[in-house]
């Protein structure tokens, strides 16, 4: 049977990840393992993962790096490297997961496919409560949801809304990201040249689509809600644009920085 290794990114905001661990270890079906990619957190991190660990019947892997700015990508691969599933789902440290995430992701596995997932945005007066009472569980109905529609979760509507994109990267973010280990292996994972916020999970998208990795999108299923946060230093967003369009003009299936360095 099917399982998959969940990867999260975090840097320095235990309350958050605490939380998300949480939601994490009461999934209908629990991940394979769980890889922290901790991209340079202080020791209070590390201790929370530690208590974490003690009770969770599920592995947990603290995967950290020296701090020296925003390198999400190059944690990452060194996560996906030690992942021993085949299948692996990326979220970011300030998401929540719907009991049926790791179900519904592996429900809608395809071969040849990478799935964008969707997200529920939290305010931050809604983020503020959820973080001081613990609070995980959201419907339709609760308060300070920017867009509701996404917290409806159905299969029968999730299968109808199903069908492959063209070759865009719009909305692609690796908060709520799943794909097959040996896809991300063959274009070489993400690209450690990109440095600060932006862009590099689109990268890696223009490389699998390149591939031929074709990408889907799910819709009400595999719901994650996303605490709210302000924005990161987006100083390096010119610079990394540049890369992006390169890649697109280039047809690039493959970078030099990734996970195998040559």
């Amino acid at each position: 049977m099917l399982n998959a290794s969940l990867i999260i990114t975090t840097y320095n905001w235990e309350s958050a990840l605490e939380l998300v661990l949480k939601t994490a270890l009461q999934q209908v079906i629990p991940p394979q393992e769980i890889l922290i990619a901790d991209d340079g957190s202080t020791e209070q991190t590390r201790l929370l993962i530690e208590k974490m660990k003690k009770n969770s019947s599920v592995p947990i892997y603290h995967l950290w790096q020296e701090d020296k700015g925003f390198r999400a990508g190059k944690i990452r691969n060194k996560a996906i490297a030690q992942a021993t599933s085949p299948y692996i789902i990326m979220i970011d440290g300030d998401m929540l997961l719907h009991p049926l995430f790791i179900k519904d992701h592996l429900h809608f596995a395809r071969k040849g496919f990478f799935t964008q997932g969707s997200r529920v945005l939290l305010s931050q007066k809604a983020t503020q409560k959820a973080l001081s009472q613990q609070q995980s569980s959201f419907h339709f109905f609760s308060s300070g949801l920017i867009n509701r529609k996404n917290t409806l979760h159905s299969l029968f509507l999730a299968s109808l809304s199903q069908h492959p994109q063209k070759n865009k990267v719009s909305g692609i973010r690796t908060c709520n990201f799943a794909a097959w280990k040996e896809d991300l292996f063959k274009v070489n994972g993400f690209n450690e040249d990109f440095e600060g916020w932006g862009r590099e999970d689109s990268e890696l998208a223009i490389r699998l689509l390149n591939s031929g990795v074709k990408r889907q999108n799910l819709k009400f299923a595999g719901i994650a809600y996303h605490l709210w946060h302000k924005e990161n230093d987006r100083s390096r967003l010119e610079c990394n644009t540049k890369m992006l369009e390169e890649a697109i003009q280039n047809k690039a299936k493959w970078c030099k920085n990734g996970i195998q360095k040559l």
